[in-house]
């Protein structure tokens, strides 16, 4: 068992931004098109933080032309050039699932924290 935590601890990436449920991150993805890799943002609200070690992973969601996109990107990919929190959110659970039932700029509120 300890064979595989070691491996586990080297897959970790150390360089990961501080970001709670509730902030607004830019995912920094890096996209492979044919022979050719390039860097798409993904930016939106942080709705969940799940797992623990190499398995922790996060759903954010943004609008995308009036239609709610979510995505859950795992923390420890190398997919994930960098994260870019955008703005601190206060909130008073730890999924924010209530954001799919809103429709326009309430959507996309969380208040601000310190």
């Amino acid at each position: 068992m300890h064979i595989i935590q070691k491996i586990e601890q080297e897959q970790l990436k150390s360089d990961i931004a501080e970001f709670k449920v509730g902030d607004t991150v830019k995912v920094h993805c890096r996209v492979v098109e044919g022979g050719k890799e390039r860097i798409q943002i993904f930016a939106g609200i942080v709705m969940a933080r799940s797992g623990s070690g190499i398995n922790s992973a996060f759903t954010v969601r943004k609008i995308s032309y009036g239609e709610g996109v979510e995505r859950v990107f795992p923390v420890h990919t190398p997919r994930i050039a960098k994260i870019e929190v955008t703005s601190k959110g206060k909130v008073r659970r730890a999924k924010l699932t209530y954001l799919r039932e809103r429709v326009g700029k309430r959507a996309l509120l969380v208040k601000s924290g310190n």
